[in-house]
């Protein structure tokens, strides 16, 4: 059956499944029940608070994700809005599948509810495996800086769906998309798209790389204006190739080096656009030096190749450079992004919790010389040698957290015999992880956490994760 395409169209007569009841799966629900749909929300396990606001909104969760729960709904569903933990291969999904029943994430339905207010918002989304939030925070900086209001969500963090029921509205949605997300997305038309970079990641739940790289290309589906891709990863360029987009939407590089026409780079130290000017083939506007971008951190390639992203982005949706500038020079990263969070006795400790996978950690290893590194947890079917072996130079020693301690510390002992290590385990494993490395590190050193994996195996999330670590130093500080 076809579904409504506006938040005003009859919603009323529907009967719907959440699969999941995290942040998105909640405001998936709440916002049925605010249209008048049947829905009830069903999982392994929910966090008690969701599960009492469930009741609390009318709906209710079942402790169940087993392909017999469909029973018990006491209706056939009409459509079941698929929460990222459920992968293709999911039991649940497959028997959804079996039954006709049709699949759709939250931004599918945020897209059709997008009308909610007078006030409509333009849609620019982003992805990649890394870079995805400060990408997107920075972007919406931009765009406030211009006098719209303009806010980023999705995978971010702030569901997709509690902005759209926004009572003011927005000018701009900036949207993460993961490739979970993309996997189950239909189609949108976004004012501008992003693929910052691939990488191994995921691999647990997308099979294989192939598929991950088809779930992500799905970003530039259906863009009106522009689509961003990254000069120095060729699989991005490839998505761009073979998007399908709008007619007269244009392919936008960024650029960590001098850019080419049509595209956002960096000549020497200062970040221009030779994208979105008249006379591009022999002209570049300025937009901020890299002493500005200092303002917001270190000036890695990872923060600088964000920064370009944004400006790419913004300059599609015709911010001009001085409002552009004017945000980097006011924007702060987010926590657990590469987070110095103490200098004791010469060592730097610095908390990057959300380097969740290889492609991340590298970014972050590279930015220092002596690493005691604090790593592990789970894997996501990837393998961590090759981050090892690369980084071996620079580490003064390891320490190994999370489930896969065995896998890891056999890893060190074959490719990187001499480098000191120290397996943690147990119920206060980041106080010991941090009192571990503090004893390993020396006066110039840098305590790096940067695990290169998921954090579920021990931690909440990776906010649990590194609002530990900021605990456990603040403990060796006092």
């Amino acid at each position: 059956m076809s579904l409504p395409t506006s938040w005003h169209g009859d919603w009323s007569q529907l009967t719907a499944v959440v699969l999941g009841l995290g942040k998105s799966g909640f405001s998936a629900l709440d916002t049925l029940v605010e249209l008048g749909v049947e829905a009830l929300a069903v999982g392994e396990a929910a966090d008690e608070r969701l599960v009492d606001l469930a009741e609390v909104i009318g709906s209710k969760f079942i402790v169940d994700d087993s392909p017999k729960v469909l029973d018990e709904l006491g209706f056939t569903p009409d459509f079941a809005v698929v929460s990222p933990g459920f992968a293709p291969s999911h039991p649940l999904v497959r028997e959804l599948e079996s039954r006709k029943v049709q699949l759709i994430s939250d931004i599918d339905l945020a897209y059709r509810l997008r009308d909610k207010t007078p006030r409509v918002a333009k849609w620019i989304v982003v992805t990649g495996t890394n870079g995805k939030t400060t990408t997107c925070e920075l972007t919406a900086a931009m765009l406030a800086a211009e006098g719209h209001r303009a806010v980023a969500c999705g995978n971010i963090g702030n569901p997709i769906l509690d902005a759209i029921r926004d009572p003011e509205g927005f000018d701009f949605l900036v949207v993460e998309l993961s490739s979970f997300q993309l996997h189950y997305l239909g189609e949108i038309h976004p004012l501008a798209s992003a693929f910052l970079n691939l990488a191994e990641d995921h691999l647990d739940w997308h099979g294989d790389m192939q598929s991950y790289f088809e779930a992500k290309s799905k970003i530039y589906l259906g863009t009106e204006v522009a689509i961003v891709f990254n000069e120095q990863d060729p699989k991005t360029l490839e998505a761009a190739q073979q998007a399908d987009v709008l007619e007269g939407c244009r392919a936008i590089a960024f650029s960590l080096f001098t850019p080419q026409k049509s595209a956002v780079g960096f000549v020497e130290d200062i970040l221009v656009d030779r994208a979105f000017l008249a006379n591009r083939a022999e002209e570049a506007l300025e937009i901020a030096t890299e002493s500005e971008l200092s303002q917001i951190g270190p000036v890695s390639d990872q923060l600088r190749a964000n920064v370009a992203a944004a400006t790419a982005l913004a300059r599609a949706a015709a911010v001009p450079p001085q409002s552009i500038r004017r945000a980097i020079t006011s924007f702060k990263l987010s926590p657990h992004r590469n987070q110095l969070v103490a200098e004791i006795d010469g060592v730097l400790f610095v908390n990057d919790s959300k380097a969740t996978n290889a492609h991340a950690a590298n970014s972050s290893l590279s930015a220092y010389d002596s690493v005691v590194w604090i790593v592990g947890g789970l894997f996501k079917g990837v393998d961590p040698a090759e981050l090892i072996k690369k980084h071996g130079t620079r580490l003064r020693a390891a320490v190994l957290i999370g489930s896969e301690t065995e896998q890891l510390a056999k890893l060190f002992f074959e490719l990187l015999p001499g480098t000191a290590i120290s397996v943690i385990s147990g119920d206060s494993v980041m106080r010991d992880a941090v009192l571990a490395a503090q004893t390993l590190a020396e006066p110039g050193d840098t305590v790096l956490l940067a695990p290169a994996a998921a954090s579920m195996d021990q931690f909440r999330d990776y906010a649990d994760r590194g609002e530990r670590f900021v605990r456990a130093v603040g403990e060796l500080g006092a």
